[in-house]
């Protein structure tokens, strides 16, 4: 059985440096309008998708098989979970990195550097909880958890100048609603870094937060 759970965990932190590749490649696609990162990210976007499917494939052997129990089956029951996650951020990458390629396609328009330091946030963060889920560091992941406040609090002020802009320049309000389509995709991200941490915490105290 260790040596199952050992390929799990290798599998998802493998799914998970896909997942924070994919991130930053949009982002940095995003801010130096860089389309062919763009494609990159499209492009790898079915990688991550077969791990998933590998993870999942392994996942439910290990329960069939073996039949884990306490905190063995947890283990697998928070990979189980986690993947679909990884795999939902991956998307939101993907999506960031389309809204990029039309972004490059037309003028450029300078918006405020909220938008980068939600992006550097969310990677941030991202990598914290992945490395607090192989620690198994509770304590970390309830940290993390309360950091998504302050990503929160950068999307509402973002959109509220966003939508300012929007109002005092028509012309430009396709570009912006561009803007805030990649800031929401960003907040889903720190919401769903917060579920990895959730899982965190039930995997080392079997406890649902």
């Amino acid at each position: 059985m260790e040596r199952e759970l050992n390929i799990l965990r290798d599998r998802l932190l493998l799914m998970g440096g896909e997942a924070e590749l994919a991130l930053q490649r949009a982002t940095h696609a995003l801010v130096q309008r860089n389309s062919a990162v763009a494609i990159q990210v499209l492009a790898h976007d079915r990688v991550i998708d077969c791990l998933e499917l590998e993870i999942d494939r392994l996942s439910i052997e290990a329960l069939t098989l073996h039949r884990p129990i306490a905190g063995e089956l947890r283990l697998v029951i928070s990979i189980f979970k986690i993947t679909p996650i990884l795999e939902r951020i991956a998307d939101h990458a993907s999506s960031i990195a389309r809204t990029a390629i039309e972004l490059n396609d037309e003028p450029e328009l300078k918006t405020s550097n909220e938008l980068n330091e939600m992006a550097e946030r969310a990677l941030e963060m991202l990598q914290s909880a992945l490395d607090a889920f192989t620690s198994n560091d509770a304590d970390k992941a309830r940290r993390l958890i309360t950091k998504d406040e302050e990503v929160d609090k950068i999307y509402v002020h973002l959109i509220n100048d966003l939508m300012k802009t929007m109002t005092q320049d028509a012309a430009k309000s396709t570009r912006l609603a561009r803007f805030i389509f990649v800031a929401k995709n960003l907040e889903r991200i720190g919401d769903y870094v917060k579920d990895i941490c959730k899982l965190t915490i039930y995997l080392k105290e079997a406890v649902f937060v």
